[in-house]
């Protein structure tokens, strides 16, 4: 049997419990030399300009646990296409092939890290000012909260515990992340 081709791309936000392309499968993985944090101004997907929302993105130090997913070679300039279009919005994002863990293999795979010389780059805010850009959030994909407690409960799902976004969850509605027990 011929192994099939295949690219991958790690999702840390949103792609997690929304990819909107085609992929073979996906697995929990982990990107090391950035961590997830809230650190980019939403003007689109989850704020406006006048009222900006507050999103993931990838910022230098640490590691971030997430989902990698293996998209076939001939479905790749495709897939590629859609997620330029939708993460490298307004330029905030940098495409980047890193090393990530997948499966206790390393496999290069694509990340959109956060630009930290962007000016809709936030940097490292107090969790309350992050919670009071989330809660007043709304953009053209919904309201920003969504966007923050959909991405807990699907990392919770995977048995991915982010300290810093139960931390974010609970400021923001007062409610604990559940512990899912790790493989």
């Amino acid at each position: 049997m011929a192994q099939i081709s295949t690219h991958w791309v790690f999702g840390y936000g949103s792609l997690i419990w929304r990819p909107g392309f085609a992929f073979v499968r996906q697995v929990p993985a982990m990107l090391r030399g950035v961590h997830r944090r809230l650190c980019v101004y939403s003007q689109r997907h989850r704020g406006t300009a006048a009222q900006p929302g507050l999103v993931f993105g990838l910022m230098p130090g640490g590691s971030c646990r997430g989902v990698a997913f293996e998209v076939e070679s001939k479905r790749w300039d495709e897939v590629h296409a859609y997620l330029s279009e939708r993460e490298m919005d307004h330029g905030v994002y940098k495409e980047a092939f890193r090393p990530m863990l997948v499966d206790g293999q390393v496999v290069s795979g694509l990340a959109f890290v956060a630009d930290t010389r962007h000016v809709q780059y936030a940097g490292k805010l107090a969790i309350a000012e992050q919670v009071r850009l989330v809660r007043s959030g709304v953009g053209e994909s919904g309201p920003n909260p969504e966007y923050v407690l959909e991405t807990a409960r699907r990392l919770a799902e995977l048995g991915i515990r982010d300290r810093y976004l139960d931390e974010v969850v609970t400021a923001l509605h007062g409610v604990d992340i559940p512990v899912v027990a790790s493989a």
